[in-house]
This record gives C-alpha cells, structure tokens and sequence, in this order.
C-alpha cells in the first residue's frame, strides 16, 4: 500500500492561515506602543492639516501683484513665526517677515523667499517677481479633518505612526498582539551558556523563531525546554494553555522516530490534527492542528528546516491573527540564475543562496553548494530562498527563478 501523497506548501499555507478563522480581539494603545500592531477599524483624522495656509520657505509674505515689477521697495509691518502669526493684515505696499511653517497673513498670497530679496533703509527689495501661490501651502494640503487616512488591517509602522500623531490621536484602535508558546524538544538539547553533555547539543531555534513571530507582531512565551517523555511535554502543553497562548510552536520531535513523541503528546492533551508533512525541503515533518482555540505548529528539529517553515507558515499565521488582511500574500519575487540547477524532485525546494548581483532589473542569485538542514552559517550569510516547484525541469544560468528574500 503506498504512502499518501504529500500536502503541497500551497495547500498547507491556506490551512493555517484558515485557522486563523478571525482576527484577535481589538485593544487600545498608546501612540509609543503601537509599532508594528494592526489597525482594528479605519482612522479618521482628527483636525486638517495645515491647518491654515502656512508659508514652505524663510523670507516675506507679499502680495504677488506688489512685486509683479522689480525691483520694488515694501514696508515691514510685522513678522509671522511658529506657533506665533502676525494678527494684522498685508495690504498694498506691505511685507511681513515669515519663517517656514508659519501661518500666512491675511491678504498676502505668496511668499518672497530671502535670497531673492535685500535690506535698504528699513525696507525689503524684491528682486525677484513671484507668481500667486508660491511658496503657500494651502490649508489641507497634507489632509482635510474626516478623511479616512489609515484603513483597518494597516500595519503601523514609522510612517504610520507619524501620521497618526498628527491626525492628532493619542491612542490607536489595534489588534491584541497574539500570544506565541515556543516549546523545545528533546533529551539532546541545553540551553545557551550550560555546559552539554558528551551526546547533547546547544538549543538554537528558538531564538531564530522567537524573532520572528516578534517582528510579525506577537508576544512570544518561552516555555523552555521538554525532554523526551509524556509527562515533561504535557506539562509544557497545558502551561501553553494556561498562559491562554493563542499558538503553542513545538520545535522537534514531530517525525516518526521512536524518541518523536510530541504528536502523540498533543493527540493525549486533546489535539485535532490538521495535516502533518509537507512536499517541502527543508521542512517536510511539518505538523499543523488545533487544541481548542489553541493552535499547533510543530516545527522540524533541524535548525534550518524550523527557522523556514517557521518564516513561511508561522509568520503568515501571525499577521492573520493580528488581522493583517494580506499576511497570506506572495512575498516572492522574480530574480535570474547565476549558475546551472538540476531538476528538482516531487518536493518544492527552498534553497539557501546569494544574490551576487543584479541582471536585466533582478537579483542575479547563486545557491550556496552545501544545502544539509544543519547547517545554520550557511543560512546566517545567505541573503535569500531560491523557490523551486515540485519537479522543475533542470535550469540554466541566467533562466528566470522565483526567491524569498530573508
């Protein structure tokens, strides 16, 4: 009887971002705090912005018609800075002093910028004529009181933030960020800094995964490290549940060996398994389902197997759950072979590579020679993923390829 036929990457993503079923519950955080949240609903601004025509250079607010032939001498009647405007009004013959960012006065409709002027007697001497307009910006020219500048499912970042800020909210309407478990497996593995046994080695992929469920937006809990019997993983289990994480990431201990208990440890405590292993290298044990609100995602052992699945499937999960509206978007690009490929088999293949330079528009890339998923300072210098589908035909240097940038 032959094996089942292997879930491709593809079908494999829509079933964990579906589980994602709807976004996380909406809070309100201060402006400081909101970098890299999700907005929960669309944002109106609050004022318009400028809020009155403001002057975009140093020099004098004029009337345009005044200084239609130079040169021609003006009265300084006053000055108009920051937070400080002139409270009179320019009329015919007059000038006003004015620093960028300033508001306009009242019947002047440009500005005469410094350079283009000079100092005689207590008067300015335009020496330069100015069509209306110049130098004003017109109130509202950034944007009007009402206007939706910031959809729901935006993600916030700098630029947000600043925009936020001066539609003039303190507070913005986000998405709980979710609530991460990372949970090690394995008799072989220590902490960083402990001193490993004759047969142990150093845990590493938490850190790698840990960064990046952080950087797309979660709260990640350590649960540290479970060795290989039933009672110290359905502890780590249910300290997941007890810490109400909305995903618990196993790393190990998800393929078939005898020491691979983790499924049957998530089948005891209750899981509903979705699918387990993938048509995918590196990454092929990769086991998805769900303890009730709780979902799993068991991730290899094999340090660059984890970190990859980790940034093609956990990633995505955590933008959905924060209500980001393209987490499951292609996030590929097009680039060109720096050298030959062979076919590749029923797997889709992300290899380690360099992009080493640039061809027709593209990143000209280069798999690295050594593609064993141990090997993490292969993956520390690689740049990018070279995708390739499940049986491509052998491929020349210089064909068109798909990669992922890392």
């Amino acid at each position: 009887m032959s094996a089942a036929p292997l879930l491709p990457v593809s079908q494999a993503l829509a079933r964990v971002l579906a589980s994602a079923e709807r976004a996380l519950p909406t809070e309100v955080a201060p402006l400081r705090e909101a970098r890299g949240r999700t907005l929960a609903q669309d944002l109106e601004a609050l004022r318009t912005q400028p809020p009155f025509p403001a002057s975009a250079m140093d020099g004098y607010a004029v009337r345009a018609a005044d200084i239609a032939q130079v040169p021609a001498r003006l009265r300084i009647i006053g000055e108009s800075a920051a937070g400080r405007r002139f409270a009179g009004a320019v009329g015919p013959g007059d000038a006003v002093r004015i620093f960028t960012g300033a508001p306009v006065p009242d019947g002047a409709d440009t500005i005469l910028i410094q350079e283009n002027t000079r100092i005689e007697d207590g008067m300015v001497v335009a020496l330069e004529s100015e069509t209306a307009g110049r130098y004003v910006r017109r109130a509202g020219l950034d944007f009007a009181q009402g206007d939706v500048l910031l959809a729901r499912g935006r993600r916030l970042g700098p630029p947000e933030l600043a925009l936020a800020a001066a539609m003039n909210h303190p507070t913005l309407p986000v998405t709980r960020r979710p609530r991460v478990a990372l949970l090690a497996t394995g008799d072989e593995l220590v902490r960083p800094g402990e001193n490993p046994g004759p047969d142990q080695i150093v845990a590493s992929n938490t850190y790698a995964v840990a960064a990046y469920a952080e950087a797309a937006g979660a709260d990640v809990i350590d649960l540290g490290i479970a060795g290989d019997q039933f009672a110290d993983l359905e502890r780590s289990i249910r300290a997941a549940r007890d810490a109400a994480a909305d995903v618990l990431v196993t790393l190990g201990g998800a393929s078939v060996g005898d020491h691979d208990l983790v499924q049957t440890a998530l089948a005891r405590e209750g899981m509903e398994l979705g699918f387990w292993r993938i048509a995918m290298r590196p990454g092929k044990p990769l086991m998805h389902g769900r303890i009730g609100d709780m979902r799993i995602l068991g991730l290899p052992g094999n340090p660059v197997s984890a970190i990859v699945c980790g940034v093609l499937f956990l990633v995505p999960l955590v933008r959905a759950l924060s209500g980001d509206p393209n987490a499951g978007a292609d996030r590929s690009e097009i680039a060109i072979l720096g050298e030959a490929l062979p076919a590749n088999d029923s797997r889709q293949d992300y290899m380690r590579a360099h992009i080493v330079g640039q061809r027709d528009g593209h990143p000209l890339v280069q798999a690295f020679g050594r593609q064993d998923s141990s090997m993490l300072r292969v993956l520390a210098e690689a740049e990018c993923l070279i995708i390739r589908d499940a049986h491509a035909p052998a491929a020349a240097a210089g064909d068109a390829c798909r990669m992922m940038r890392l």
